[in-house]
């Protein structure tokens, strides 16, 4: 069995991945902790939260739940199919209803499997369940328009990574087994959710 690593990171609009402190495992153990729990505990940080605070700036409680979720619930690893063959992905929803504010899914990715260069257009929370997945970060230059490399970051079985809705990164699945994810975004903005192209510089709607 793949052990599991406890470190969770944080992305900021100009693609610096920074480790952020990472709350002690023993201490999120319980018995159970369902989704529906976690759910209403997100949606709980969101809206009973100082209200001058953006909804990114609770990334550190959200995480924390995040972890606790998977550190008491197996059956996430369980939530997977196999990818498609042509695009090497396939996406689970966990949870979906009108007018809901969050995506809860699981991500399951072939390896050599690569996204887009692309942001979220809102806060989002990843954390590997299985596999290897290589982020590659990238901040964009105001003059003349272009993207530029800001580092890479390599996350394994147990680690979370954070955005925020400007942090622009591209995915890649490594290693000779596939990746699965659990992913946490907010209330997606169309509008602001974008890919790009380097050189040269495009950007269109994802």
């Amino acid at each position: 069995m793949t052990e599991m690593l406890h470190q969770d990171w944080f992305v900021d609009a100009n693609g610096q991945c920074q480790p952020c402190l990472t709350p002690r495992p023993w201490g999120l153990l319980q018995d159970h902790y369902y989704l529906h729990q976690f759910l209403s505990d997100v949606l709980h940080i969101l809206t009973h939260s100082p209200h001058e605070l953006d909804q990114q700036d609770y990334l550190p409680l959200i995480r924390c739940k995040v972890r606790q979720l998977i550190l008491n619930s197996y059956w996430l690893r369980t939530q997977r199919k196999y990818p498609d063959p042509k695009t090497g992905t396939a996406v689970i929803t966990l949870y979906d209803e009108i007018g809901y504010p969050l995506t809860v899914q699981t991500v399951t990715t072939n390896p050599g499997t690569m996204t887009p260069i692309h942001n979220h257009g809102t806060w989002g929370v990843v954390a590997i369940l299985k596999g290897q997945e290589q982020h590659t970060f990238w901040r964009k230059l105001a003059n003349p328009d272009r993207l530029a490399i800001a580092g890479q970051q390599t996350l394994q079985v147990g680690e979370i990574i954070s955005f925020t809705p400007d942090a622009i990164h591209q995915v890649k699945t490594i290693g000779s087994t596939p990746a699965l994810t659990f992913q946490l975004y907010g209330d997606t903005q169309a509008k602001a959710r974008l890919q790009f192209e380097a050189d040269p510089f495009m950007a269109k709607p994802f």
